[in-house]
């Protein structure tokens, strides 16, 4: 049965459709999702390449018209091409008029549309674009009239200042000559002028080349315009100016021109008498309001028609998206033109046949042939696809193990305890009881809110991942509240649940600011003792005694457990790794994997590493040691092996008589256990491999045939050699992992360590500092800012960087301490044919 223990068993399956009935039940399995199909076309598709560019090779000069090879539907999914294509248009035309897009609405659960609504929704795409381009045109037409237009009279406008201060001069008849003289004037000819607009920035070189090119012969005035015009070579609104260059004689204007040409202005005629610049004047302004008539109602008919479109758009959108998949996959089948029918293979879940099958009968009956189509299993040695059943809510774990690799199908599949083991191992690096509740608090928030939240397309990729991972953070959160209560620590601070189990002296008995508190216990202890030395009551119910806290020593006592609590877990989690190999083993039906490889690595690991967690506890719960002092348990260990068979020395016996016999008697059993594991895990399995592989040569042999299909292969090995290499490959990672892996799990402590260091440093520096100000005039100011500061600094450092830190380490564990114990990871995932994963952008063969 498929769970997240397992993949679901999956079967290869042929299909047999008529072609008439073969689009309506693709379509009918696209709703479904359940099936994968296999690319039957490809490999003839790949040898007609392969044809193509060997005639290619052979001929002489000249190229040769071949035939490809073409798939049966190539011109239908061309068509939902050019159908995207101007979907695509629509779209931008749209959004450029800043018209929201309603959603797709029912077109998302109904079944893709047939042949004939195919063709109308072609038909109406057609004459949409047609006229919205119509439109198109006829509104660049006029604005580009209104741009003129406008251009018009800003020059009508600007030079006629211009001429009234001419005409002005020209009345002072008393200065014949001199600067007061007219420029118009008869008497030294008469002066041509040019009247036009440039773009601002090029005018300060237009102007500079004019007065060079033409040797100060020619006179300029320019004036800004204060808006922005539209420039027709930019097709965007610019600032513009307008100029006026007045020259004598045709070779001027020649040459005036052509420097106007070249800088691309724009040349109104403007007339040189007063009337007439007044008439020309109201008539570009009865003109520029007749056009912005026009022009308004262009627009609005512009934004009726994509009105209507925009409401239609998202429903077309997904219905074409589902006509192009159903072709892309039917071109995936074989044609049988006797028959008339397609043939396809696919990999369906076991447990799935009825569902598929009912659906493919849906199907038939849409079309309306009354023919059935006919799904038949079939034996295979493919390898078949892993098919895990996610939620919402296991879906982001899985992810995590997917991202490690995928798992080989029907192994065991590591997700169900990466839900547990993941955010509490996070937690035990992140333990915070505040910073845990306010992880807590935003990750509620997101999973309240996660259908609206949802419908976000446009956040980016980190809040993608954070969204997606809403309850792998909402777990990080209540773990790290768990962890928080164990390690007592609220933003650094400790909280008294319950009465401390440590007796203080009384105060007239401390005369120092640093004192010791005996060790002794409130049961054994004489009267009195208790008031002048302290004494030890009874251990704290849950978690940290709140008493440390005030401890000098408190960093020595929370180094000294957290580090030996993050070995207790790793050994903890490597050996249910370990175990998890058994069922592999197991259910692959492998004894040699069980016998040679689980027994040997489960009785290695033990022995050291489970002996040494064994002693940690029995350390904690021990009271009195056979020879006073509690021995270090790290000694310990190197002297297991470096010292075997010598007597235990002083200081060192942690359990049995004093003289360390039992406990010395113990630890060489131990060690030799360990030691015959490592040639049982390197030398027996390749020996009955060995010999396995030499009864299948005399079998083949005997038999005269040697059937590759039939050829059973044992971890892609085919000769000793590379089995006995393999194998000490794998027994070298194995020992040397175990103490390299049991290494790696003090980051626990580690990360643990750093974490509430650096909320106390803030704690400490900051707002500790403002409470001691705080009776100032400024204190309510300064406790405000202090406060602020304190609350960035522990949302950006402590819960984002730190927690980024952790969650990566948490990665780290499970992808090579825990999954290098049993996982192999080397499948691929099922992908079926799914318009929901098509339509969300997750179908990789379709993209």
């Amino acid at each position: 049965m498929g769970s997240l223990w397992r993949s679901e068993e999956m079967s290869l399956a042929q299909l047999f459709i008529q072609s008439e009935a073969a689009y309506e039940c693709v379509n009918a399995l696209g709703e479904l999702g359940l099936v994968q199909f296999f690319d039957l076309n490809e490999e003839a598709e790949n040898m007609a390449a392969d044809t193509d560019r060997q005639k290619e090779r052979n001929e002489d000069g000249t190229k040769k018209e071949v035939l490809t090879f073409k798939r049966r539907y190539t011109n239908e999914v061309r068509r939902c091409d050019e159908m995207m294509r101007k979907l695509r248009y629509f779209e931008k035309e749209i959004l450029k008029n800043d018209i929201p897009i309603d959603g797709p609405g029912a077109a998302l659960a109904a079944p893709a549309p047939d042949n004939t609504e195919m063709q109308q929704m072609e038909m109406e795409f057609e004459r949409l674009e047609r006229e919205l381009k119509e439109i198109n045109q006829n509104a660049e037409a006029l604005m580009k009239q209104e741009a003129e237009l406008t251009e018009m009279k800003h020059i009508l406008t600007k030079t006629s200042t211009f001429f009234d201060e001419a005409d002005a001069a020209q009345s002072i008849g008393e200065l014949p000559t001199g600067a007061k003289q007219p420029l118009m004037s008869d008497s030294r000819g008469k002066l041509g002028f040019i009247a036009g607009v440039i773009v601002r920035e090029k005018a300060v070189s237009f102007e500079r080349l004019m007065w060079r090119a033409c040797r100060g012969n020619v006179f300029m005035r320019r004036v800004a315009l204060e808006d922005k015009l539209m420039d027709a070579h930019k097709g965007e609104k610019v600032l513009k100016d307008v100029f006026i260059v007045f020259y004598q004689g045709s070779q001027l204007e020649t040459r005036v021109r052509k420097i106007c040409e070249g800088f691309q202005t724009t040349l109104y005629p403007c007339p040189d008498n007063n009337v007439e610049r007044r008439e020309m004047c109201v008539e570009v302004d009865t003109r520029l309001a007749d056009l912005q008539n026009v022009l308004n109602t262009t627009k609005d008919h512009l934004r009726t028609n994509l009105g209507r479109t925009a409401f239609q758009l998202a429903g077309w959108q997904v219905k074409v998206t589902k006509i192009k998949a159903i072709y892309h996959t039917m071109n995936k089948f074989n044609f049988d033109a006797a028959r008339k029918s397609l043939l396809g293979e696919c990999w369906v879940p076991q447990d799935q046949l009825p569902a598929i099958r009912e659906a493919l009968k849906v199907g038939a009956e849409r079309s309306g042939t009354g023919a059935q189509p006919i799904l038949t299993p079939k034996k295979t040695k493919k390898k078949p696809p892993t098919y895990n059943v996610v939620n919402k809510f296991t879906s982001a774990f899985q992810a995590i193990i997917d991202a490690y690799g995928v798992a080989t199908y029907q192994e065991v599949n590591p997700g169900p305890f990466t839900i547990i083991t993941f955010p509490f191992l996070f937690a035990v690096m992140f333990g915070d009881l505040g910073h845990g509740f306010i992880m807590f608090l935003f990750a509620a928030y997101l999973c309240y809110k996660e259908q609206a939240l949802s419908s976000i397309k446009s956040g980016g990729e980190i809040w993608d991942t954070i969204f997606g991972g809403r309850y792998i953070v909402l777990l990080m959160g209540m773990f790290s509240m768990y962890t928080g209560f164990i390690y007592n620590d609220l933003f650094s601070k400790s909280i008294t649940l319950v009465e401390s189990g440590w007796v203080l002296p009384e105060i007239e008995n401390i005369h120092e600011d640093l004192f010791k508190v005996s060790h002794e216990r409130f049961e054994k202890a004489e009267d009195g003792y208790c008031e002048e030395f302290g004494c030890f009551k009874y251990a704290y119910p849950f978690g940290v005694d709140p008493i440390w806290n005030l401890a000098e020593n408190k960093l020595t006592f929370t180094n000294s457990f957290k580090m030996k609590l993050s070995v207790i877990l790793g050994v903890m989690q490597m050996g249910f790794g370990v175990c998890l190999s058994y069922f592999n083993g197991r259910y692959f039906k492998k004894p040699l994997d069980v016998y040679h490889m689980f027994l040997p690595q489960i009785i290695f690991l033990m022995s050291i590493f489970g002996y040494l967690c064994v002693m940690i506890v029995y350390k904690w719960c021990t009271a009195e040691f056979p020879q006073g002092q509690p021995p270090s348990l790290l000694l310990m260990l190197i002297n297991m092996f470096l010292k075997l068979g010598s007597p235990i020395e002083d200081g060192e016996v942690l359990y049995g008589g004093t003289d360390g016999k039992t406990q010395q008697g113990f630890q060489t059993i131990l060690v030799a256990l360990a030691l015959v594991c490592v040639p049982w895990m390197l030398a027996v399995k390749p020996y009955f491999l060995g010999k396995q592989i030499k009864r299948d040569a005399e079998r083949r042999a005997a038999q005269g045939a040697n059937d590759e299909e039939e050829e059973e292969e044992d971890d892609e090995h085919h000769n000793f050699g590379e089995i006995m290499v393999h194998q000490a490959i794998h027994t070298i990672e194995f020992c040397l992992g175990c103490i390299s892996n049991t290494a790696s799990y003090l980051r626990l402590w580690a990360l643990s360590l750093a974490h509430a260091e650096l909320s106390e440093v803030l704690w400490e520096m900051i707002l500790d500092n403002c409470f001691h100000a705080a009776g100032g005039p400024l204190g309510p100011v300064m406790l405000f800012c202090g406060f602020t500061v304190w609350a960035i600094l522990t949302v950006a450092v402590l819960l984002i960087m730190e927690g980024l830190s952790a969650f990566l380490h948490a990665l780290r564990l499970h992808w090579v301490e825990f999954n290098n114990k049993f996982y192999d990871g080397t499948g691929y995932l099922f992908r079926p044919f799914s318009f929901h994963l098509i339509l969300e952008g997750e179908d990789e063969d379709f993209i």
